[in-house]
C-alpha cells in the first residue's frame, strides 16, 4: 500500500505560508491549531495588536476547517443544518451560522459561504466532517474537505483596504460585508471576502496553491507605504474578546465532545439566539431549543467590563462579593483601545435573568506572591469594541 500523505512522519503540517511566517519570526512561539505549526505571537504582541486596530494585520488561516458542498440537494441540506434561515444567501454572500444537536446544543459555529448554484463552502472552528456527512444522509449532496487545498490569509485593520489595493487587488472597495467575489491579485485568481474575527474592517482571501505566496508576497511589498505585521493567534485572541466574538471549545463546550451531561449550551446560553429562525422550518434541534424556550434561562455566556486594570485571568464570579458562586470566567483581556478589563463569563441567571450585583473573584501574583482580589463587573449586550469603519462601503482611503 502506497501513502500518498505520510503526515505521521511530521507532527505539525505547514501551510504554504509557513516558510515566509518563520523568515519574520522573532519568537519562534509556535502552536499547533487543527494539525498546522501556526505562531502564537511572530514579533511582539503589542505590535501585533496594534496593527490590526491602527494599521494591517495578516494571518495565516489556512488552519480553519473547509468544507465544498455542493449538489442539487445542497442549499435543502444546510438549510436542514443550521439554525438560520438562509432564504437570502445567493451566490457572492457570506453568513454567519451555527448548528446543533438533536438536543438543541451547540456544535459548532461558521461561516456558510454561496459560491454559485448549489455551490457552498462551509467554514468552522472544529473537525466536522463525520456530523456532516451523518447529516447527508438522505440529500443528493457531496461534501469535500478542501482544508488542505484551500490556503487562506485574513488581512485586517482600518487600512486593509488601502493595503490590498496597492497591492493590486482591484474592486475590493466594492465589497460590502459578508460580500464575496473572485478578483485577481498578482496576475492570479484569488477568493475574497469581506469577513474576519476581528470586529475591525477586514478581509479573507481563499487562495489556489500555486498562487499563495505570489499572493503574500504581494500584499508584504506594500510595506513601507503602510505598516503591515504578520500576526499570531495571541493577537488575535485579544481582538476577538474586544468584539465579543465566541469560541466555541474555549468559551463553551461543544455538543459532540461534552462527556457529562448539562455542561454542553443551547444558541441562547450562548448568546447566540438570534441566529436561531425556528418559523423557517425544521431544522437538526428546533423541537428541542423551542421546549428550552418554554422555560426561564438557566445560564448565560456574558460579556463582562471588570473593574481596574489588575489582569483577571481564570476568575469565579459571585452575585455579590459576599454572595453564591453563579459562574466562571472563561477567556478575559486587557482592552489598550479602551483601557479596561474585558471578559467572557458562563454565568447562572436567576429566574431567567442575571444577577445585578456582579464580582470576580480571582488570584494574582505580584513579585512572586499570590494575591486574591474582588473586582466588580458590568454585563453588557454589545460588543466591547466595533469601530464605525468597520461598516462603510467603500472603506475609509489611507
Amino acid at each position: 500500500m502506497k501513502l500518498e500523505h505520510e503526515h505521521f512522519r511530521q507532527a505539525l503540517q505547514g501551510s504554504a505560508f509557513l516558510g515566509r511566517m518563520e523568515s519574520l519570526s522573532n519568537t519562534e512561539n509556535w502552536a499547533s491549531w487543527n494539525g498546522y505549526k501556526v505562531p502564537r505571537v511572530v514579533d511582539k504582541l503589542s505590535t501585533e495588536y496594534f496593527a490590526v486596530r491602527s494599521g494591517c494585520a495578516v494571518m495565516d488561516l489556512t488552519p480553519m476547517e473547509k468544507y465544498r458542498i455542493r449538489g442539487a440537494g445542497a442549499r435543502a441540506f444546510l438549510d436542514r443544518l443550521v439554525t438560520r434561515d438562509l432564504a437570502k444567501l445567493r451566490p457572492g454572500r457570506v453568513s454567519y451560522v451555527i448548528w446543533c444537536n438533536d438536543e438543541g446544543k451547540v456544535i459548532d459555529d461558521g461561516t456558510v459561504f454561496q459560491l454559485g448554484e448549489q455551490d457552498y463552502r462551509l467554514c468552522a472552528q472544529h473537525h466536522q466532517l463525520d456530523w456532516l456527512l451523518t447529516s447527508a444522509v438522505g440529500f443528493e449532496v457531496t461534501i469535500e474537505v478542501e482544508t488542505h487545498a484551500v490556503p487562506a490569509l485574513a488581512v485586517q485593520g482600518p487600512t486593509s483596504c488601502s493595503v490590498l489595493q496597492q497591492a493590486g487587488l482591484e474592486g475590493i472597495e466594492t465589497l460590502k460585508p459578508f460580500d464575496v467575489k473572485e478578483l485577481r491579485l498578482a496576475g492570479a485568481p484569488v477568493l475574497v471576502s469581506r469577513t474576519g474575527y476581528t470586529g475591525d474592517l477586514g478581509y479573507e482571501l481563499w487562495f489556489q496553491p500555486e498562487h499563495a505566496l505570489a499572493g503574500w508576497d504581494a500584499i508584504f511589498a506594500v510595506q513601507g507605504l503602510y505598516d503591515i505585521h504578520a500576526m499570531g493567534l495571541d493577537a488575535l485572541e485579544m481582538v476577538r474578546i474586544e468584539a465579543g466574538f465566541i469560541m466555541p471549545g474555549f468559551d463553551f463546550n461543544c455538543a459532540e465532545s461534552t462527556v457529562r451531561a448539562g455542561h454542553d449550551r443551547t444558541p441562547d446560553e450562548v448568546g447566540l439566539g438570534w441566529l436561531v429562525q425556528a418559523d423557517k422550518g425544521h431544522f437538526t434541534g428546533r423541537q428541542a431549543i423551542l421546549a428550552a424556550r418554554k422555560k426561564p434561562l438557566q445560564r448565560l455566556l456574558s460579556k463582562l467590563v471588570v473593574e481596574g486594570n489588575k489582569p483577571v485571568g481564570e476568575a469565579f464570579v459571585y452575585a455579590g462579593k459576599d454572595g453564591k458562586q453563579v459562574g466562571e470566567v472563561k477567556c478575559t483581556t486587557w482592552s489598550p483601545v479602551l483601557k479596561a478589563n474585558l471578559a467572557l463569563a458562563d454565568i447562572e441567571c436567576q429566574r431567567g435573568e442575571l444577577p445585578a450585583d456582579l464580582w470576580a473573584r480571582f488570584d494574582y501574583q505580584r513579585e512572586l506572591k499570590w494575591h486574591t482580589a474582588w473586582a466588580r463587573c458590568r454585563a453588557q449586550n454589545q460588543p466591547f469594541y466595533q469601530p464605525q469603519h468597520r461598516g462603510l462601503t467603500p472603506p475609509a482611503p489611507y
